[in-house]
């Protein structure tokens, strides 16, 4: 869960900064109110995936080309963000003032995403690497206020005990630890894409890595 790709290359070092200084209002704003923070935080975290997997579904189309399963592999990166944010809302109803913040982040960050993977995906994909080790670290802390009784350790929403074949008697910090290691797959592939595009090897060259279950 410590796991962390250290910047060199000057793009590198302008995504990790970038997600650094990004994260400062976002500290500022929810502090420990983790429920709140992941409604935000999901709401965007579906969106790389979707646009990755779009852009790749498209150029497959026009070069007449395989994937190498990288399209399959970011749209369901995209469904499992997607899936968090269906299991937190179960958690927490968002106010609606978070749900205009939520509006205003996603159009916002799905237009810079788009011109960002158009001009650079290994920029792109290094981004969303450093956004993922953000997030791991979001919910570590989760888990620690969690344990330490802050929180409310209560049963598991329905919904997440479906997806994730949880136990009947699961509980919310059981959600917590699976969509925390859903964040560091997310990581893990996300800085893979992004070396393979530093290598000079193309995704249709190099198969995407395995699944969530």
């Amino acid at each position: 869960m410590k796991k962390h790709h250290e910047p060199k290359a000057l793009p590198d070092k302008l995504a990790y900064w970038l997600v650094k200084l990004l994260i400062v209002p976002k500290q500022l704003f929810f502090q420990r109110r983790h429920s709140s923070h992941a409604l935000l935080l999901e709401t965007v975290a579906a969106v790389p995936g979707m646009v990755g997997g779009m852009l790749l579904h498209l150029r497959s189309l026009r070069r007449f080309e395989h994937s190498g399963g990288w399209i399959r592999a970011l749209l369901e990166e995209a469904e499992n963000e997607r899936m968090h944010l269906m299991t937190f809302l179960e958690v927490a109803q968002p106010k609606w003032w978070e749900r205009a913040l939520v509006l205003a982040a996603q159009g916002v960050y799905f237009n810079a995403y788009f011109v960002a993977y158009l001009a650079s995906p290994k920029f792109a994909h290094r981004f969303v690497g450093y956004l993922e080790e953000e997030a791991v670290h979001a919910y570590t802390e989760y888990l620690k206020d969690l344990e330490a009784g802050i929180i409310e350790n209560t049963p598991a929403p329905a919904i997440a005990i479906d997806y994730w074949r949880l136990p009947a008697d699961a509980k919310l910090k059981d959600v917590v630890t699976v969509v925390r290691a859903d964040e560091a797959h997310h990581r893990n592939v996300n800085h893979f894409a992004s070396d393979i595009h530093y290598l000079g090897m193309k995704l249709k060259d190099t198969p995407a890595p395995l699944g969530y279950h």
